[in-house]
């Protein structure tokens, strides 16, 4: 046999199979959710070391569907776009395309400003003519996923490099008057525990959703989690393939859920309602208000539905609305308590349903 057709075997990568991660159900579902809508504007996950954030991460990159790009592109270029560079590769007909494993990019915390957006090599640019750009992470997770671990001690200026890509989905780079814009379209997801610091207020409100995870605390969910974990270790290509089945009914249902989310539509009244809860809360901003009813069109769709209804927003809406509250250092109530309190309330829900 050849090298080539072995190639897959050797490069495939091991990776924890989403489907059997134990718990965390917060965590996931936020991230399904922004896998579905990349709008909603990624992920902060803050948490307890060891709760698996980094695992479930790369499980739902694995998880993904390979996508189309162009042949030798450093940006993940779809095939089916115009050619963005305009350096004459023709329309998008025209060009090679292959198949891609959605793109997982890891920041490593001392990153410095270049690596992260790409750097211009002058002195070819004056002494040819030509824009030479190394690429960056940036353009390595174009239309891929972005992981920033530690994300709370990482610098305040990169943060908002990566929130400004991730919003607008462009990166430039400009040095000594030259100018380079390239697409960057990711999901960025920021993790990171609570007792190494905080993201300062107007960084923490512009991710999408923000869940908070802790360290599971029955005995028999403990025990099976590190089972689930020991198979894995022990035969991790055993372990793939018992779990091949479940991932790509998940798999297919997110691509459906992709499909279907254009036609989910939301009740004007629940809309007001939103509006209500963001209002009585002191929300500043609309951030807080078009994160929530993005958020509730993509349960919706994931779960096969073209309607909206009042439990999809009791489900997102913690995630959505929880760390864009004012913070008052004597105030003992959990912010996610308040979200739902105001909720039920203005939804006319007696109490909150256990999930």
């Amino acid at each position: 046999m050849s090298p080539t057709a072995q190639a897959p075997k050797t490069t495939r990568r091991l990776v924890f199979p989403f489907t059997a991660i134990v718990g965390q159900e917060e965590m996931k579902l936020a991230l399904l959710l922004n896998v579905i809508d990349p709008k909603i504007g990624g992920v902060m996950i803050m948490g307890d070391r060891g709760t698996g954030k980094s695992t479930t991460i790369r499980a739902l990159a694995d998880l993904l569907p390979e996508i189309d790009v162009v042949a030798e592109d450093p940006f993940n270029s779809d095939p089916q776009e115009p050619d963005w560079m305009g350096n004459g590769n023709g329309a998008a007909a025209s060009r090679t395309s292959v198949k891609k494993k959605v793109p997982m990019v890891d920041l490593p915390l001392g990153a410095t400003e270049d690596r992260v957006c790409g750097t211009i090599d002058i002195e070819k640019a004056l002494s040819e003519g030509v824009k030479a750009f190394e690429p960056g992470l940036l353009a390595k997770a174009n239309r891929g996923i972005l992981y920033v671990d530690e994300v709370n001690l990482l610098d305040d200026h990169l943060v908002d490099v990566l929130l400004d890509s991730a919003a607008s989905g462009w990166n430039t780079v400009e040095r000594e008057g030259i100018s380079i814009r390239h697409p960057a379209r990711f999901v960025l997801v920021g993790s990171g525990n609570p007792e190494e610091g905080e993201l300062r207020p107007q960084l923490l409100d512009r991710f999408g959703m923000h869940a908070e995870i802790r360290t599971v605390k029955e005995p028999v969910l403990r025990v099976k989690i590190v089972e689930e974990r020991g198979y894995f270790d022990q035969n991790p290509h055993k372990y793939i393939e018992q779990h091949q089945s479940e991932q790509e009914v998940l798999q297919k249902q997110i691509v459906m859920a992709q499909e279907r989310l254009a036609e989910v539509e939301m009740d004007y009244d629940f809309r007001v309602n939103i509006s209500e809860v963001c209002s009585e809360l002191d929300v500043d901003g609309l951030r807080g208000d078009i994160v929530t009813n993005r958020a509730a069109k993509a349960l919706a769709a994931f779960e096969g539905r073209t309607e909206v209804t009042v439990d999809d927003i009791r489900r997102v809406i913690t995630l959505c609305l929880r760390h864009r509250l004012r913070k008052d250092p004597l105030e003992s109530i959990d912010s996610g308590y308040k979200v739902l309190k105001s909720f039920n309330r203005v939804f006319g829900v007696e109490a909150a349903e256990e999930d």
